[in-house]
């Protein structure tokens, strides 16, 4: 007779095994029709699921971001359904959730086109009309294994084969069609409403460059068609501000195959890129931070003593020479240590802030390579923080206020909190884990900002906060984060001397306001839509002469604004003015100082900005003035005033 305790306390009793989907039909007929799935004792199941004994449980319903789970996964299962159907001899391969969606990988000598995708979606839709039952089965690794190789299925064999031992092997079954999965899944397909297909990668076999190249279908799913309507029009827009695109209409940089995931810098892609690390270089100067710079090359051997080469192994690129191993180094953080260990410090020395620009390079899976916004080669607004563990919340507090004020700089006023809270492979003790997540909730709560719980979610050798942003169209963006570790410092014997005259272990602070440039210049591209506030913009005015014989006065112009530090130059083509104009307007130059022959008669300039506003004739002293203010005040503007 099991005792169910329901999320809000109260109890409902049973006179026999009941299903979660019985459950939520005692509960109402509202509530039953809406059930999605359930968590059982913490656990995610199917409606189906039969509770036995006493249990907490929730009902899952397209309200929750669990319901929204459960609907891309069943979603991803029909697209697969239907792809086979519909193109005999196809084999599935795996159809992961991912952020606002899902995908499905395909083995098959077919190229997908558009028109194959409209009739994939259709067949979705008639199949979601019929309602079919959703059936979980479990079944031996023999039987699985022997199944799906009758089907043809060889790459559903391999992901059996090597699924852990101890793992139930679970089918799951819709009308004839079947899929190996986990699950939960929604009751039937009729639970799912709202869905569009959206587009054809190709996607290496396990993201391995070396096996067989599949074909990734790409959807999206949602509670109902209203939510899916204004994803679409979000997608919509981030298409038009695709980094990419601009960053090649803007001529910025560019990749190419010879270089996977790494970026090649054109002049006015570098320029901004310079000028964010000058900014954050005197930003940290200001914070009292130290910069050095480490090698790129390191020994093996520290790796292995600072855990890295054991839980990171697969995303290091290794060398050998002079009959010695080599890692390229992923990260910063055991060279950082190098350089602490460089004289016997005091407690006096503490805090000691080391901050670097340091160029890091890890193996990415080319399947996720992506632009600029995920490379192999990348650089970080790196520091670690070396301190007693007192001064752990003082620390953390003032790096967040640190960190507010370069993202509002930048343009950027709304942020999101998470604490990430210990993984299952990790160092340390289980008491120096709870006194650093301690350490890190305690600050967030003396800055009093709301946070959430990732649990699971921290680096192997500590928690961290992870600090996220949201961009003009609502896509959220993790950037920056602050870390404690109690380990690393000790396995590489960094000791300081206390005020008792003690040898201690300095308590290490791993932090990143950026994260890394080149992704976060992605963000701004996208941001801003190409648009970039004045002191961010490659060029920061440009100088059009009407006919040649402005040309002197012109470049008198240009030069008397560089000398001041301003990005200017002049374009004095043979060319009529209103075809110079759209072309700087296209370069999305802030400011086009006009002059003809009243301009330079009155030693003045016409003032346009970008967006064709005519700001009337100033003399060159009120327009150094207006562009000092546009520039002092960075990106600290409402969007639509930026632009």
């Amino acid at each position: 007779m099991p005792v169910i305790t329901l999320p809000d306390g109260s109890q409902r009793s049973f006179d026999q095994a009941v299903s979660v989907a019985e459950v939520a039909a005692n509960i109402g007929a509202g509530l039953a029709k809406a059930a999605l799935a359930g968590v059982v004792d913490g656990r995610e199941v199917d409606t189906s699921h039969v509770i036995e004994r006493d249990a907490a449980l929730a009902i899952i319903t397209d309200r929750d971001d669990a319901g929204r789970e459960v609907i891309r996964h069943s979603t991803a299962h029909l697209l697969a359904m239907a792809t086979q159907e519909l193109f005999p001899g196809v084999q599935v391969t795996i159809g992961p959730v991912i952020e606002d969606g899902f995908f499905y990988d395909f083995a098959t000598g077919h190229n997908f086109t558009p028109e194959d995708l409209q009739k994939i979606e259709q067949r979705m839709v008639e199949l979601v009309a019929d309602d079919l039952t959703v059936e979980r089965m479990v079944v031996s690794r023999e039987h699985a294994i022997e199944t799906f190789r009758n089907m043809g299925e060889n790459y559903k064999v391999q992901i059996i084969e090597d699924l852990p031992g101890s793992e139930e092997i679970t089918l799951y079954k819709q009308g004839s069609w079947m899929d190996l999965c986990r699950g939960p899944h929604v009751p039937s397909t009729g639970k799912l409403q709202a869905f569009k297909l959206t587009k054809v990668a190709g996607a290496y076999w396990r993201g391995d460059s070396k096996n067989e190249m599949l074909q990734r279908i790409y959807g999206t799913a949602w509670a109902n068609k209203k939510q899916l309507k204004q994803y679409l029009n979000r997608i919509e827009e981030a298409e038009k501000r695709d980094h990419r695109k601009i960053g090649k209409k803007l001529d910025l940089f560019h990749t190419q195959e010879e270089a996977p995931g790494m970026v090649f810098w054109h002049p006015d892609g570098w320029t901004i890129y310079q000028t964010i690390e000058q900014y954050m270089r005197k930003a940290q100067r200001e914070h009292d931070y130290q910069e050095i710079k480490t090698p790129q090359l390191v020994d093996l051997s520290l790796w292995e003593r600072s855990g890295h080469a054991d839980k990171f192994s697969d995303g290091m690129f290794m060398l050998k020479a002079d009959e010695r191993e080599f890692a390229v180094k992923p990260m910063n953080c055991p060279c950082h240590i190098q350089v602490f260990n460089q004289g016997l410090k005091s407690y006096r020395d503490l805090p000691l802030r080391l901050a670097e620009f340091g160029s890091c390079h890890r193996n990415e899976p080319s399947g996720s390579l992506h632009g600029i916004m995920r490379v192999r080669g990348f650089v970080q607004d790196d520091a670690h923080i070396f301190c007693t563990e007192a001064q752990i919340q003082s620390e953390v507090s003032d790096f967040i206020d640190f960190l507010h004020a370069v993202y509002a700089d930048f343009g950027f006023t709304e942020v999101i909190y998470r604490l990430s809270t210990r993984p299952e492979q990790r160092v340390g003790s289980d008491a120096d884990w709870d006194r650093a997540e301690k350490s890190l909730a305690d600050a967030l709560d003396a800055q009093e900002l709301p946070w959430q719980e990732l649990p699971g979610e921290g680096a192997f050798y500590g928690p961290k906060i992870e600090f996220s942003l949201k961009d003009c169209i609502g896509r959220v963006w993790q950037l920056g984060t602050i870390q404690v570790d109690f380990s690393m410092p000790g396995r590489l014997d960094a000791q300081y001397v206390a005020e008792d005259g003690s040898r201690q272990v300095p308590v290490m602070l791993h932090r990143a306001i950026l994260g890394s440039f080149e992704r976060f210049i992605g963000i701004l591209i996208e941001h801003y839509e190409g648009i970039f506030p004045t002191w961010l913009a490659p060029t920061q005015a440009v100088v059009l002469n009407i006919t040649d014989k402005q040309a002197e006065y012109a470049k008198n112009v240009e030069d008397s604004l560089k000398n001041k530090g301003f990005r200017v130059v002049s374009d004095l083509r043979n060319e009529k003015i209103g075809f110079k104009i759209r072309e700087h307007t296209i370069r999305k130059v802030p400011y086009l100082l006009v002059v003809g022959d009243k301009e330079v008669e009155s030693q003045t300039v016409a003032v346009r900005a970008r967006r064709g506003e005519d700001l009337g004739s100033m003399d060159l002293d009120a327009f150094t003035t207006q562009l000092t203010n546009d520039v002092a005040r960075r990106g600290r503007l409402l969007l639509e005033n930026q632009h």
